[in-house]
């Protein structure tokens, strides 16, 4: 039974598109299936991919206006194990859209029933907003993965994102919990870093999971969604590549102990 996850911050440039495309990256290259929904109109995840999103016909869009079906839009990657669902600037008018259909919340749930069967993971990379499109994302969600960047402002906004996740799981009774916080262009030989990575610790306690993994600070992530490719192609040595790796390995494994 596969796990749908949504990766979540309402604030933008914290690596969470980084984070979507090259952890499903990883996640493949570990032998499971994975399913990646780009649900942001900006679609850094399908150029991620090398995809010109500028000519796609069939994207997220087409299934959320119920236009297609998800098998419908779901594409190979040049990775194997790893598909994706693309978007592109149409995604934009969706949230106009969906305010006048009846029950406008569960348009993804219902679409992505039954893959769950097919993949081993499904992750949704999730606009930086906290719209209609992020609580379908959020309601069609098993659990939540939030980036947060080492930064002097990382815990700004994040009341809302948690609340915004507690009012889904009581009012929608469609329950996310919080996978992991993981820490993104983090230094720790840093002053700064150190300060934020105990900040982080003490905003969510001990019973919030914090990944083991951080993702540091690397140009190679930063270089190469310019060439179409995942970090874990365009440089499979760097130390960017690595830490996704490292955290596929680290999901895996909390997956594996919590079904033992």
């Amino acid at each position: 039974m596969g796990e749908i996850i949504a990766i979540i911050n309402q604030k933008g440039g914290v690596g969470k598109t980084t984070t979507a495309v090259n952890l499903a990256s990883a996640l493949a290259i570990e032998n499971k299936k994975v399913l990646i929904i780009d649900m942001d109109p900006q679609a850094n995840a399908t150029t991620g991919f090398g995809i010109e999103k500028g000519v796609l016909e069939n994207t997220i869009y087409s299934v959320l206006s119920e236009d297609k079906t998800l098998s419908d839009v779901i594409m190979h990657t040049d990775i194997k194990n790893l598909d994706l669902v693309p978007s592109n600037i149409h995604l934009s008018g969706a949230e106009i859209e969906l305010s006048k259909v009846i029950g406008p919340y569960k348009i993804l749930k219902e679409s992505t029933k039954g893959f769950e069967h097919v993949y081993d993971y499904i992750l949704i990379d999730v606009p930086p907003s906290l719209g209609l499109l992020t609580i379908n994302s959020l309601v069609a969600a098993d659990s939540v993965i939030i980036p947060i960047q080492a930064e002097f402002y990382a815990l700004e906004g994040m009341a809302d994102l948690i609340e915004a996740i507690e009012l889904v799981e009581k009012r929608l009774e469609s329950p996310s919990p919080i996978k992991g916080i993981l820490l993104t262009l983090y230094d720790s030989r840093t002053r700064l870093g150190r300060e934020v990575y105990k900040n982080v610790k003490e905003y969510f306690g001990e019973t919030e999971n914090i990944f083991k993994t951080t993702i540091p600070r690397n140009v190679r992530l930063a270089e190469a969604p310019s060439h179409g490719m995942p970090c874990i192609i365009y440089d499979e040595e760097s130390i960017g590549t690595m830490a996704y790796k490292k955290l596929a390995r680290e999901i895996i494994n909390m997956d594996d102990s919590d079904e033992s």
